[in-house]
């Protein structure tokens, strides 16, 4: 029962206040067993629009409390009389958008800050330290000395917390000053929905004139949507022209967005431009006996070790994995939790994570970072935008499996030896003369695990 309002908490602050009270205060929790989660609902309608528009938000709502992504079943209950048939063939309309305030402001539908996004409990390491401290900043000088702050990273290290961490922080410090988190996505649908129903002075008065702190998530979506980066951009200079604060982040460095508009690849660089990369050993072993302390686990420090060295790349990854392995301890009845029993419950995530390090390994990874194909990676193309991932996955091979240059030659497409030979010293050479070589260079390994 007690994951299952944590669950509805965080899933209030993802929606409109009107959109969650129409169609999850009704919700009800029938059974939470293992991997499969069944909801009492009141009719056949609630069924099929939930299982239409949000099984995926409930799905992420339990795997954040719990590191459990569960089947979702609805089951209708049995004293309704409502049938589906005999409903209009349209949802009753529940409004997420703006609606008119008795005076000069509105009330907009975004996302809720999550308190539980702290500065004080995000475990500070070598791997993100720099935005760490950016991010701080942010809170002490508004809108002047990091303006925009641009956070990026890989999936689950710590963006998100950063961000929300911000919003909370200045929350404290000015609670006068109107912040807005909201995600890239959301974004976009409130600037559709205000060009459908004609709404756009109420859209600009928001986020021109009535926001003082901007938090976008995911900022990488609205590439290739034009008129949603037309809209941006004037946003972002209104604001930016105010001096009123902007944070963004994105899994991406702002030049490897494809299809971005070079005038906002520009913008996202005219503040501090920080990475998060995957954490090394000690952080990772600090988040893991950080999470154990806020959630009261009792962790012996051989497990918490073998979580931090069997699951590297990923933050979130490493907590659901603790968070599981509590769940399964708890359903069977030990206080404790022991090395034999975590390598057991956790064996088909830790093959996973400790995969051996393979050439394909190593290209496949590449070729996701930089963002192009494995044919390219492979090809005889010799533009920078292919030619350099190509050099970086031979630097990087030669180095973790330490394989010989003809072996190397014919595992990228039949190339010479010599070729394979002279790619590697290039990149030696720019780790040593280039910071944002030397920088990528090291996510990249700590994401393979050198």
């Amino acid at each position: 029962m007690e994951v299952w309002e944590k669950s509805l908490s965080w899933i209030q602050g993802k929606l409109n206040s009107q959109v969650y009270e129409a169609w999850f205060s009704p919700v009800e929790l029938d059974e939470f067993a293992g991997e499969r989660l069944a909801l009492r609902v009141p009719n056949k309608f609630f069924k099929e629009w939930l299982s239409n528009n949000y099984v995926d938000l409930i799905q992420e709502a339990v795997w954040t409390e719990t590191g459990v992504k569960p089947q979702v079943k609805f089951v209708v209950s049995e004293d309704s009389a409502v049938d589906l048939a005999n409903l209009k063939t349209s949802p009753p309309t529940v409004s997420a958008r703006p609606q008119a305030a008795t005076g000069s402001s509105i009330t907009w539908g975004e996302v809720k800050l999550n308190r539980k996004y702290t500065f004080k409990n995000f475990v500070v390491g070598s791997s993100n330290q720099l935005p760490h401290a950016a991010s701080l900043a942010v809170t002490d000088m508004i809108g002047t000395k990091y303006n925009p702050l641009f956070v990026y990273g890989g999936v689950g290290l710590g963006k998100t917390h950063l961000v929300h961490a911000i919003g909370n922080e200045i929350r404290k410090k000015r609670p006068e000053l109107r912040i807005c988190y909201i995600s890239s996505e959301q974004f976009m649908n409130e600037f559709v929905w205000a060009l459908r129903n004609d709404k756009m002075d109420l859209f600009h008065r928001h986020f021109r004139r009535e926001t003082d702190v901007l938090l976008m998530d995911d900022i990488q979506f609205i590439a290739g949507k034009d008129r949603t980066q037309d809209e941006f951009f004037h946003t972002f200079n209104a604001l930016h022209s105010q001096n009123k604060q902007i944070v963004l982040t994105s899994d991406k460095y702002p030049q490897e967005i494809p299809d971005l508009e070079e005038r906002l690849r520009s913008r996202f660089q005219w503040g501090l431009i920080a990475d998060i990369q995957p954490p090394e050993f000690e952080t990772r072993l600090a988040i893991v006996k950080k999470k154990a302390d806020d959630e009261g686990i009792l962790l012996p420090d051989e497990v918490a070790f073998f979580l931090a060295k069997s699951i590297k790349s990923n933050v979130r990854e490493l907590e659901g994995s603790l968070i599981n392995l509590a769940a399964h301890a708890s359903l069977d009845g030990r206080r404790v939790v022991d090395i034999d029993f975590a390598r057991e419950t956790l064996k088909k995530v830790i093959a996973i994570s400790s995969a051996p390090l393979t050439v394909e390994s190593v290209q496949e990874t590449v070729c996701k970072h930089f963002n192009i194909s494995l044919v390219d990676l492979k090809s005889p193309k010799r533009q920078r935008s292919i030619a350099f991932p190509r050099q970086v996955a031979m630097y990087l091979c030669r180095k973790g499996l330490n394989a010989s240059f003809p072996e190397l030659g014919q595992r990228f497409g039949g190339k010479d030896h010599t070729t394979v030979l002279a790619a590697c010293r290039k990149i030696e050479k720019q780790i040593i003369q280039d910071v944002d070589t030397r920088s990528r260079i090291e996510a990249l390994e700590r994401l393979l695990g050198f």
